[in-house]
């Protein structure tokens, strides 16, 4: 899988369970609206499916 996501936090860690807040860290967010581009692997898709509910995802376009 060579494509790549978009992933950006929308909405905050306060509150959530420490393995929620660890999985947005690794995902490398810090903050809300901050943005990163991942390489689109089944680890990555794994924590995405973790915190999906405080993410958004969208593909990038390559090219």
């Amino acid at each position: 899988m060579a494509h790549k996501l978009k992933v950006t936090l929308v909405r905050s860690t306060i509150d959530r369970t420490h393995k929620q807040k660890e999985t947005v860290r690794g995902l490398g967010l810090r903050r809300i609206n901050h943005s990163v581009e991942l390489e689109d692997t089944h680890a990555v898709r794994g924590m995405i499916r973790k915190v999906q509910h405080l993410i958004q995802v969208e593909p990038v376009q390559e090219g």
